[in-house]
């Protein structure tokens, strides 16, 4: 027998159904595989309804497989969110990429709330079953719940600050200001907050005359009593107080500070920073309320270790810190002043004594810290 009749005796003896369990399970098989596999997995049928939902991913979903199969995954109630947390629109869902394009989608992640209001945070891979004619007839999305992963994250950067930047649009510009062609920095220097729920604010900019500074904090209707402190070498500073809540006490009220307002002819960004372990969407949130339409432009995350104003900070009651934020920034320290002590008092609807009491105790704490503290630790 020749070499070739060989091979083709060979070929002949192999049982085709033998290579077709090999690719393919028996049916039984692969739908029990599928239900115990510890991986998170649904199928979305063509028409963008749920077909399959195995064990684990009901249970990472907190909802029965009754409730997942049948319902198609575009409606809004399944509340799939951002890392800043907007909403998933179903343009950007990974399904509808994979549907569209019949390419997988790896990599996506995003939080999702579940059924009891707890938040997960899932990374997810999708990939698309083709028909025989080459058309997606399936979609196939394994997810992991990474929500400890996420955590741990965060707990990880306790020793960072996110500096992040939120965007809207120009309806949040003064109207002053909406004839500007070019951009306008407002820096936010402080923030401080009242007892009866108020704030002053201290802010400055070289990008505006003196007037129209005063003339656009004045045309924000969160602000009342703006007042110029200081005009130096074309950089002006004012104080405003604000009887309601504002974009720049967001970031204090979550443990960091504002750093600017910048203003463009059609749009304006805020920037401010948030402790590392800080969630950012809580100040995305926050912003909402302002400004439905803001959005998360961009996210640092830099080291940036506990120095002397935390540890200050943490040592000085609420209103030791307001005085002394309030002197500072209000320029009560200034050669000459710009602030009197009646002037700073009665922001803070408190007597002359009272204010000065609060000021003096706060700048003990200072100088105890960096005298007497510093140079026990140094010894």
């Amino acid at each position: 027998m020749t070499e070739s009749a060989e091979n083709d005796e060979a070929e002949e003896s192999v049982d085709p159904r033998e290579d077709e369990f090999v690719r393919t399970p028996p049916e039984d098989l692969a739908r029990r595989v599928f239900d115990v596999n510890p991986v998170s997995t649904v199928v979305i049928d063509s028409a963008g309804s749920y077909a399959f939902a195995n064990e684990r991913a009901a249970e990472t979903l907190g909802r029965t497989n009754e409730d997942i199969v049948g319902r198609s995954y575009a409606e809004t109630e399944w509340n799939i969110y951002y890392d800043d947390g907007s909403p998933v629109p179903v343009s950007e869902n990974p399904v509808t990429q994979v549907l569209e394009t019949g390419e997988p989608v790896y990599g996506f992640e995003h939080w999702i709330e579940l059924p009891d209001g707890s938040e997960r945070w899932l990374s997810s891979n999708s990939a698309p079953v083709l028909d025989d004619d080459g058309n997606v007839e399936y979609v196939v999305v394994s997810f992991e719940d990474a929500t400890a992963l996420k955590r741990r994250e965060e707990r990880l950067t306790s020793d960072h600050v996110r500096r992040l930047e939120f965007r809207t649009d120009r309806t949040a510009v003064p109207p002053s200001l909406r004839v500007a062609d070019d951009e306008i920095r407002l820096e936010v220097d402080s923030v401080v907050s009242l007892q009866n729920g108020t704030t002053v604010q201290y802010m400055g900019t070289s990008d505006l005359p003196a007037s129209e500074f005063v003339t656009a904090v004045e045309e924000v209707p969160h602000y009342r009593d703006a007042r110029l402190l200081s005009s130096i070498d074309g950089y002006h500073r004012v104080e405003a107080k604000a009887e309601s809540a504002t974009v720049s006490q967001v970031f204090p009220d979550l443990g960091g500070r504002a750093r600017a307002v910048v203003i463009a002819p059609d749009e304006v960004r805020f920037l401010g920073e948030l402790p590392g372990d800080v969630d950012p969407r809580q100040a995305a949130s926050r912003i909402r309320r302002f400004h439905p339409e803001v959005e998360l432009v961009s996210e640092d995350l830099v080291y940036s270790p506990q120095l002397l104003y935390g540890v200050v900070a943490d040592a000085l009651t609420e209103r030791q810190l307001s005085a002394l934020d309030a002197a500072y920034f209000g320029g009560y320290f200034d050669t000459p002043r710009t602030s009197t002590g009646d002037e700073l008092a009665d922001r803070f609807d408190v007597t002359r004594q009272t204010f000065n009491q609060h000021l003096r105790k706060a700048q003990q704490t200072v100088l105890r810290h960096l005298f007497e503290k510093s140079g026990a630790d140094a010894r």
